[in-house]
């Protein structure tokens, strides 16, 4: 049996962004028992040329929802980046996991071979569904929740690599 579109997307997207929830939420706790002001994590970089951890939350989950959408051939929901908490950024997270739910399999049927587009802004970017998927969205997933992930460590929160790979999170829906 092969692995299908849909379980390289919706199933470990959903999955890793769950994750990020409960290490969110770990963070938030380390904030309330160490007294820190969560701006400090809100704004923590790995270093003064990345984007902060807000941004990495927002672009992992509009990479996760993008390339869902693209590859189901469905149009991609827009979210405002205006999230400043810890409980915005969980909210964020549910709406992406709740359009994931919206998603099936059957969407997905033809996935490997459709045209995917990007348009960036200094260029634009042709790939095939299967290598879009494989070497551009994956990749910026999961660059985005490590990032995310990296950030909070670098700031003490006691998480480690059982967190980012199960946080708790029940396999599947």
């Amino acid at each position: 049996m092969s692995l299908s579109m849909y379980t390289a997307t919706v199933t470990s997207y959903r999955s890793m962004l769950k994750n990020l929830s409960a290490v969110i939420a770990k963070a938030e706790a380390h904030c309330e028992a160490k007294k820190i002001d969560p701006a400090a994590f809100l704004a923590s970089r790995l270093y003064p040329d990345m984007l902060p951890f807000t941004s990495q939350v927002q672009i992992a989950t509009d990479n996760a929802k993008g390339a869902a959408a693209r590859l189901a051939g469905v149009e991609i929901p827009k979210f405002e980046d205006n999230e400043k908490s810890f409980p915005e950024l969980q909210a964020r997270l549910d709406k992406t996991i709740a359009f994931l739910d919206t998603l099936t399999e059957a969407q997905f049927e033809g996935a490997a071979g459709r045209d995917i587009v990007l348009q960036l802004r200094d260029r634009k970017m042709e790939f095939k569904g299967d290598v879009y998927l494989t070497q551009w969205a994956n990749p910026n997933v999961y660059f985005h929740i490590t990032t995310a992930y990296a950030l909070l460590r670098h700031g003490g929160v006691e998480i480690g690599k059982k967190d980012y790979l199960s946080g708790g999170a029940s396999q599947g829906k």
